[in-house]
């Protein structure tokens, strides 16, 4: 089961897992080109494949996909938590994109896990993933709440991880800088966000994150990067936070002036 399955890293995770032999269920809020790569995958492959338009802003909206898939399919063996939103700027952001932010980024998660989590406990084996991205290690440079909900998101899925992972359960975290997507190209719009994720690096297509993300599925393995500059970066942010952040300063600098 794959949220944000429509488009970008999504589809191309979507796609990879049913190219592996896998049935997904695609999750998304844009109904048509869900349908059309359903479609596509139940062409190729009879009844692999089913779409479930949602806006997963409630939990409401998150048990009832999820009950949909299990009425389906009996189970969930891997969901992967990859909707999200690139939205707002500053402490001047307006309340409703903050908490549009912290429900789709982070609250989304939890619900997921929430519902998944008895399931899996009974069974003795599930596999959560999730989508943090490069911010939830570091600092989005010109967003509050991406920062804030994909370090969340990202502390989450090591709690999962620490508190369930003796009883079965597996957890990866996907965390990309720059990717090839809407979202980086739409991040203009609240910031010049994209043009600091190009600065900081390669910006890789969604298909070769995918690639990285069965490989790393397949090893277990809990912090997926595909930009591996980014390990850098944690390191030597955790190394000298101080000298980091002033460094983070001089990137802000160079692409907005101040």
């Amino acid at each position: 089961m794959v949220t944000g399955s429509a488009r970008g890293i999504g589809r191309a995770l979507a796609s990879a897992f049913h190219a592996e032999g896998a049935r997904v269920a695609l999750v998304d809020l844009d109904q048509s080109d869900l349908h059309t790569l359903a479609g596509h995958m139940n062409a190729a492959r009879p009844e692999s494949a089913m779409a479930l338009p949602a806006d997963l802003t409630t939990e409401a909206a998150n048990v009832e996909v999820i009950d949909a898939v299990r009425h389906a399919w009996e189970d969930i063996d891997l969901f992967f938590a990859n909707a999200g939103i690139a939205a707002g700027t500053d402490l001047t952001t307006d309340e409703e994109t903050w908490n549009k932010a912290f429900a789709i980024n982070l609250h989304a998660h939890r619900w997921a896990a929430k519902h998944l989590m008895p399931h899996w406990l009974e069974r003795g084996d599930g596999y959560f993933c999730s989508t943090a991205s490069a911010a939830g290690l570091l600092s989005q440079i010109g967003s509050a709440p991406y920062t804030l909900t994909k370090h969340g998101a990202l502390a989450f899925a090591e709690w999962l991880s620490i508190t369930y992972g003796n009883r079965g359960l597996k957890v990866s975290c996907l965390c990309p800088q720059g990717v090839n997507t809407d979202m980086l190209h739409q991040a203009d719009d609240f910031g010049r966000g994209a043009n600091v994720v190009k600065a900081a690096g390669a910006v890789l297509e969604p298909e070769d994150v995918a690639r990285e993300v069965v490989q790393a599925i397949d090893e277990e393995r809990f912090l997926i990067l595909p930009h591996p500059e980014v390990a850098e970066y944690a390191k030597a942010k955790a190394n000298d936070r101080g000298r980091w952040i002033g460094g983070m300063r001089r990137l802000q600098m160079k692409v907005y002036g101040y």
